[in-house]
């Protein structure tokens, strides 16, 4: 399976049987229980990213990608706190959702600018950049290729989050486990934690922060790193 295809399949996804399943699972829709812990895990994620975000004490001053938005569950809140942020995903409803869900929040005028675009497509430089629960829709070749080119936008810092490929989860009869149901999404990846660091350090960052959410159905290692 070629870039190309496994992107036209994610795409296709989550602009079809996909999105409302995901905008109830990052929204407040009606799900069951493994969506919900689904919900709670991508939650805890999102906050994890915006309090090490906040930490630092300077959002209002700063510019952030999300690359792979979703439905604006980073974004939005980050505009809140005063950060300028340019949002994308791969898919026109989801950018759509997150459009509306901004306006409901924020108001017309607010910080965050939301464009449908492949992630590497995208140019503009940020001071940080942030991709949290993508790699998993791509195999380990594609996903070391985004965070190549998404790791080259980032002035000062790049989070990322991603399946750990662990002895454990690897022992999982499938790894679409982590997406139960008759809707499930296209696949889900594991990847190799040291082959992520590797290309960073590769590229002047070092690791400043890790962090790790773990419930029942939901895996997420999540990496902050920090040009030296």
């Amino acid at each position: 399976m070629n870039t190309l295809d496994d992107k036209t399949i994610v795409k296709d996804y989550f602009n079809a049987t996909g999105f409302d399943r995901w905008r109830n699972i990052y929204g407040n829709g009606e799900v069951n229980k493994v969506q919900l812990d689904i919900r709670t895990g991508h939650q805890q994620t999102i906050d994890t990213v915006i309090s090490w975000l906040k930490a630092d004490g300077n959002l209002n001053q700063i510019s952030v990608c999300d690359a792979g938005c979703g439905v604006g569950s980073l974004s939005i809140p980050l505009a809140q706190q005063g950060a300028t942020v340019y949002a994308s995903d791969i898919s026109e409803k989801m950018v759509g959702e997150a459009k509306d869900r901004a306006i409901q929040v924020l108001g017309n005028n607010n910080k965050v600018s939301f464009a449908v675009q492949d992630l590497e497509k995208l140019t503009q430089p940020c001071h940080t950049v942030v991709c949290l629960d993508v790699l998993i829709h791509y195999p380990q070749s594609e996903a070391l290729e985004m965070i190549e080119h998404l790791a080259a936008l980032a002035q000062s810092r790049f989070i990322v989050s991603f399946a750990p490929k662990t002895l454990y989860l690897s022992m999982l009869k499938k790894v679409g486990e982590f997406f139960p149901g008759p809707s499930k999404t296209t696949r889900a990846y594991q990847h190799l934690e040291a082959e992520i660091i590797r290309i960073l350090l590769d590229r002047g960052f070092h690791i400043e922060r890790k962090g790790m959410t773990s419930t029942s159905f939901y895996y997420a290692r999540i990496l902050e790193a920090v040009r030296d």
